[in-house]
C-alpha cells in the first residue's frame, strides 16, 4: 500500500471516529490499559530487540528501554486519560442574534494528527490515548531505533480497536525509513497537523521542510541557579538528583549556574557528581576550585557550546555568574525552550527568580 493510500484511510477512519461517543472511547482506553499489561512479554520482548541494536552507552538507550515497571505506569496513565473530561462538544460560547439566529462555537477534534518522534516507545502509547481521547486520527512516525517496539505496541492497538468495531486506520505506523517522514511533511491533503518529538535537530527539519502546520515542541536546556542564600546539603541533594536519576529525560540538568560568593561549596557538590562519573565542563573560575578536588578526566574547561547543549547524558556545565539578573540573563540567552530551577532561601530572590 503506497502512503498516499494509507493517509487517505487514515483521513477516512477520522471523519467515522468524530462520530464515536465518549462511553465507547473511554472503554477502548480501559481495554487497551488492560491489553497492555496482559502482553507485557510480547513488548518487552520486541523492544529488547531494539535495544540489542543500540549501544548502551548512547544516551538514547534509556529512552529506547521498557521495563516492567514502565509499562505498568503507561497502563496506569491510560486510565488517566480515559477518566480525563472530554475535550470535544464542549460549548465554548453561544449568542444570539437580533435576527433569533443561535449562534454557538463548539470544540471539534483536529482530524489527522501526524507525530514524528525518537526512540521513545512510550509515545506511541501517550499519543494515541490522548489523540483518542479528543476524537482524532493519528499517523505515527517513529524512528528505526524502535521500531520492533512500536510495532508491536501498535499492534495491541489494532486488536483493541478491532474488538470495539473500530476502523484500525484509525492509527497507522509509517515504515521507519527518512522517505517515510518526507512524505507526512509533504501531505497537507491529508494531515492537518504534524507534532515533532525529539532533538533539536528533528524539530528543525520538521519546521523548515513542512506543508503541514507544525507545533513546534522544542528542545530545551535545563539550567539550576544555585544562589547566594542557597541551602548547601539542600543544594547538594537536588543537583545531583537532577542530573544522575534519569539522564535520559529532557529535564534533566544541563547546566549549573552558581553565584560567585558561592563557588566553595562546588567541591561539596561534585563529590557525589564525581561518584557518578560525571564530566563537567566549567567556565575558569569554576574549573579553578575543582582541579584539584574532582577527577582530571571527568574536569574540561567549557566552551561556548557547552552551554547551548542538551547532554542527555552523564555531562554538565558549570557557570559562574555575579548575581541573579546575570543567571537569568544566560538562561534567555542560550534557550528560548527551557525549564529551571532555583536553590535560595531568600524568598525575594525566588520570587523574583519565578516572576521572569
Amino acid at each position: 500500500m503506497s502512503l498516499q493510500v494509507t493517509f487517505q484511510k487514515t483521513k477516512q477512519a477520522s471523519r467515522s471516529l468524530a462520530l464515536v461517543g465518549e462511553d465507547k472511547i473511554n472503554a477502548i482506553l480501559e481495554d487497551l490499559a488492560t491489553q497492555t499489561l496482559e502482553n507485557m512479554s510480547i513488548i518487552l520482548a520486541e523492544n529488547q530487540k531494539d535495544l540489542d541494536r543500540m549501544d548502551p552507552e548512547d544516551p538514547k538507550y534509556d529512552r529506547l528501554k521498557l521495563t516492567a515497571e514502565r509499562i505498568e505506569a503507561i497502563a496506569a496513565d491510560i486510565r488517566k486519560v480515559a477518566k480525563l473530561p472530554s475535550p470535544t462538544g464542549r460549548v465554548l460560547a453561544e449568542k444570539t442574534l437580533d435576527n433569533g439566529l443561535l449562534l454557538k462555537k463548539i470544540s471539534v477534534p483536529i482530524g489527522v494528527i501526524g507525530i514524528i518522534y525518537e526512540s521513545r516507545p512510550n509515545v506511541t502509547f501517550d499519543v494515541f490515548s490522548l489523540c483518542l481521547k479528543s476524537g482524532n486520527a493519528l499517523v505515527l512516525k517513529g524512528s528505526a531505533d524502535a521500531h520492533a517496539s512500536n510495532t508491536a505496541i501498535l499492534s495491541i492497538i489494532h486488536k483493541v480497536l478491532e474488538n470495539h468495531q473500530l476502523n484500525t486506520h484509525t492509527v497507522t505506523l509509517l515504515p521507519a525509513d527518512r522517505e517515510a517522514t518526507k512524505e507526512l511533511l509533504q501531505a497537507q491533503e491529508y494531515i492537518d497537523l504534524i507534532i515533532p518529538r525529539g532533538s533539536q535537530g528533528l524539530i528543525n527539519f520538521v519546521r523548515d521542510n513542512s506543508k503541514v502546520p507544525v507545533i513546534e515542541t522544542g528542545a530545551g536546556i535545563v539550567h539550576t541557579y544555585y544562589d547566594m542564600s542557597a541551602d548547601l546539603a539542600k543544594g547538594t541533594a537536588i543537583i545531583n538528583n537532577s542530573k544522575t536519576r534519569r539522564v535520559s529525560v529532557c529535564n534533566a540538568l544541563d547546566c549549573l549556574l552558581i553565584h560567585r560568593e558561592r563557588l566553595e561549596d562546588l567541591k561539596n557538590i561534585a563529590r557525589d557528581l564525581a561518584e557518578k562519573s560525571v564530566k563537567i565542563f566549567a567556565d575558569s573560575a569554576a574549573y579553578g576550585i575543582l582541579k584539584d578536588h574532582y577527577p582530571s578526566d571527568l574536569l574540561e574547561v567549557a566552551r561556548d557550546e557547552h552551554y547551548g547543549t542538551e547532554f542527555l547524558s552523564l555531562k554538565m556545565s558549570v557557570k559562574t555568574v555575579n548575581d541573579l539578573q546575570e543567571a537569568l540573563d544566560h538562561i534567555a540567552r542560550h534557550s528560548s525552550r527551557h525549564s529551571e530551577a532555583i536553590i535560595a532561601e531568600d524568598e525575594q530572590t525566588v520570587d523574583q527568580f519565578l516572576k521572569s
